[in-house]
């Protein structure tokens, strides 16, 4: 991946819906070599979806939190479980004291306790940890451009 296609990249997030000729322009290119190099972008995984952000407060999912699960078991294998809970928009295998994290977004307390008590259901969970967010001062996307320069590869 080359500055170019890291400027698109960067472009993208800003605004998705923006016309090949504008991308093209924002990088030095034609229309077209923009969609090819777009395009590729996409076969290689770089770019995994296009999706519209969408406010949570505005479509009845004002509360966020983060949850601890621990677990007496390995929970690398319960992938589908949590993804079987809708509420729960991320899940991560980590290292430390608990086994996962998972980002959830609810209407209100009274759902999250009950995505809680479907958490303890699944199996291998012990016990759950929540963190619930009172205010984000904002949310970023990676920055391909300073990612780059911070990766040792891109040192090197």
């Amino acid at each position: 991946m080359d500055h170019i296609d890291r400027v698109l990249l960067a472009q993208l997030q800003q605004d998705a819906t923006q016309p090949y000729a504008a991308l093209g322009q924002a990088v030095g290119l034609s229309a077209g070599a923009a969609h090819e190099r777009v395009r590729k972008l996409r076969e290689r995984g770089v770019i995994r979806r296009t999706a519209a952000e969408v406010d949570p407060a505005s479509v009845g999912a004002s509360v966020l939190a983060y949850v601890m699960v621990d677990s007496t078991s390995w929970m690398g294998d319960s992938a589908e479980a949590f993804a079987a809970l809708p509420e729960i928009l991320e899940a991560h295998v980590i290292a430390g004291t608990a086994s996962v994290l998972v980002k959830v977004r609810t209407a209100g307390t009274e759902q999250l306790q009950d995505v809680l008590r479907r958490l303890h259901a699944v199996e291998g969970v012990s016990g759950t940890h929540a963190t619930v967010v009172l205010e984000t001062f904002f949310e970023r996307p990676v920055d391909p451009q300073t990612a780059a320069s911070a990766s040792p590869s891109a040192m090197g």
